[in-house]
């Protein structure tokens, strides 16, 4: 006997879905079954996820948006895009994040008011206009991506590990608030993953890959990199209903790195 697809017959929004985690989730998310309508502030990259989720299965059922997810009224447009392609919602993925290298001692109000516009208000908009649809929906999730930072202390992106820990005080608190509704609200945290944004941004320092490959041996104690789609499974478990017993938690996706 076949065994069903974890996400047979649902449906996702994934927000930052043109590279890295986001391109992973989906991809995980299509080969057990999900519908996806990915969202993202860059065209080019959400229309080459597209395609490379059509080339690997044809009947792959995929929706882009482009949108910055700071904006609200996209956000409805973006969840009424996934309504109509496909009747309903069942998974939100809140992925998209901005970063930010400043110390905060030197950060301007305006540099505050862009991170928390995207991690927070985003995160915001996309549970607001989502959460109609997902209570409808029954057994629906929704899946925060963090970060590992969140809880354990760093120099140098302190409102971007400031606003990822605020993401997990939105996560529990949500979670109370919808349980009643039938929606779970859970966050990953992820460790270092080597996603195309690192990649890029070494091959712009003029460091190769190979060399960035073999780096941050001391920030896990697995001592390496995690790929995009190792953080993606662990956001498909808890969309999934194997999660069905779990709200309110935050997982650390971090190779152990909390526990040094």
């Amino acid at each position: 006997m076949q065994q069903r697809k974890r996400l047979e017959d649902k449906v996702a929004l994934i927000t930052g879905g043109g590279g890295g985690i986001g391109a992973a989730t989906a991809r995980v998310f299509c080969a057990e079954g999900a519908a996806v309508v990915l969202v993202d502030a860059n065209q080019e990259a959400l229309a080459r996820v597209a395609d490379e989720l059509k080339t690997v299965d044809p009947s792959a059922r995929v929706e882009t948006f482009a949108a910055d997810v700071s904006n609200d009224a996209d956000a409805m447009r973006a969840v009424q895009l996934a309504a109509d392609s496909f009747g309903r919602l069942d998974v939100l993925v809140n992925n998209a994040a901005m970063r930010n290298y400043s110390a905060l001692a030197d950060a301007t109000p305006a540099e505050w008011q862009a991170m928390v516009s995207v991690n927070l208000v985003g995160t915001s908009n996309y549970c607001r206009a989502a959460l109609p649809f997902l209570r409808r929906a029954g057994r629906a999730s929704i899946v925060n991506v963090s970060s590992c930072y969140a809880v354990t202390g760093r120099k140098g992106m302190g409102l971007y590990d400031a606003t990822k820990a605020g993401m997990l005080a939105m996560t529990r608190t949500l979670a109370f608030e919808e349980t009643a509704n039938g929606v779970r609200v859970n966050a990953v945290c992820p460790g270092s993953t080597l996603t195309e944004f690192h990649v890029n941004r070494a091959i712009a320092s003029g460091k190769s890959v190979e060399v960035l490959k073999t780096q941050r041996q001391d920030t896990s104690l697995i001592g390496r990199w995690a790929s995009p789609e190792e953080i993606a499974w662990p956001i498909l478990w808890f969309a999934s209903d194997e999660a069905s017993y779990i709200t309110g938690t935050t997982l650390m996706v971090d190779g152990g790195l909390s526990a040094m």
